[in-house]
């Protein structure tokens, strides 16, 4: 089987390959926003500010309530498991 071998030299090339990308995606977003009038611009703004902030309310939220609906879960399993133990069929 040939395998290609991972060195510094194959990392940096990613790593630069990964930057040229995201630098060609910035200028790309730099010549939409350099396009727009100010309208746009501030309704593209206001819907980056409202997804920023809401976002990460919006996960946290979730995991909070994953975690109490987890949490129940444990403590009516364990409650049916000592209430079979008490009273066996």
């Amino acid at each position: 089987m040939n395998r290609a071998k991972i060195n510094f030299r194959a990392v940096a090339d990613v790593l630069n390959e990964v930057l040229q990308a995201g630098l060609q995606v910035l200028r790309f977003g730099g010549r939409t926003l350099q396009g727009m009038s100010w309208p746009a611009l501030l309704v593209a703004c206001l819907m980056a500010a409202f997804v920023l902030s809401i976002l990460p309310l919006a996960l946290t939220l979730f995991a909070f309530f994953l975690l109490v609906k987890l949490a129940i879960g444990v403590f009516l399993i364990g409650r049916r498991e000592q209430r079979n133990e008490e009273h066996p069929q």
